[in-house]
């Protein structure tokens, strides 16, 4: 199977270049399912039904969250009839799920979402939780499995790579929307640090730079905002997945301008 993987999809300038560029970038490239985040799709903070709708529209299969997933309330009724994810290592009894199977192309695929520790809300451990669920899903005969690890720190990422190293698919991160340069393959497993955000690139981690600026000048903080006008960027992480080892991938950052950069893993 051939899998994609979106960043952090930010306010209006990130859903608008995935409706103008993800069907043909699936046609392309031969993309059979599609994951994105969208902690970030409505206004910076969260998601709403209306942009849920719209996104899914634009043929994307699944989404995963992360630190905003309940920043906009109506996301709760939303859980049992649309396919999102919350990170799974939320206590018990928050709504949602951040683990769900899928078919694709007779195949399963297991999409596992989880939230780092260091500067997010207190959840469970989301190594322990992650040893457990990897370990369930493979008693469950189910070897695909995709991780998308929402955390600040890339020690937590590195750390949980090294955890599951050769035990699942793909392990991406995102959350700090600043794409690293580690995209790799060790022991069938896809690993990179943050893949990065999808939508405005020429502001601060794609929101206006106006109230980052105040805050690191003043330390007097405020409401931040996506732009209403901007340069633009959307970067995919496309991945072929074979018996629960990924055997190829590559990166792919097109920009608004029409330039397309692509860069493949390396394979330890």
């Amino acid at each position: 199977m051939r899998i994609a993987f979106i960043g952090d999809i930010v306010g209006r300038p990130g859903r608008e270049i995935i409706k103008k560029h993800l069907r043909l970038q699936k046609e392309e490239h031969g993309i059979d399912f599609v994951i994105a985040n969208y902690e970030n799709a409505s206004h910076g903070f969260g998601i709403t039904a209306k942009n849920s709708t719209e996104l899914f529209n634009a043929e994307i299969d699944v989404m995963t969250g992360g630190n905003h997933s309940f920043d906009k309330k109506d996301i709760f009724p939303l859980f049992d009839n649309m396919e999102l994810l919350r990170p799974h290592n939320y206590p018990e009894g928050v709504p949602g799920t951040g683990c769900k199977v899928y078919d694709v192309k007779g195949e399963k695929l297991a999409v596992l979402n989880l939230l780092g520790h260091y500067s997010m809300p207190m959840v469970d451990n989301p190594f322990r939780c992650a040893k457990n669920i990897v370990a369930q899903l493979h008693e469950e005969g189910i070897k695909n499995i995709f991780i998308d690890f929402h955390a600040e720190a890339t020690s937590e990422k590195r750390a949980m790579m090294k955890i599951l190293e050769g035990q699942v698919s793909a392990i991406i991160g995102t959350h700090t929307h600043v794409s690293t340069d580690d995209l790799q393959i060790s022991k069938g497993t896809l690993y990179l640090s943050d893949i990065g955000l999808t939508g405005c690139r020429d502001n601060v981690i794609g929101m206006d730079e106006k109230v980052p600026i105040q805050r690191f000048l003043t330390s007097i903080n405020s409401h931040f905002d996506v732009p209403k006008k901007c340069k633009t960027i959307l970067q995919m992480v496309v991945m072929d997945i074979e018996d629960g080892e990924c055997n190829k991938s590559f990166k792919i950052k097109l920009f608004d301008d029409g330039r397309i950069f692509k860069t493949d893993a390396w394979v330890d």
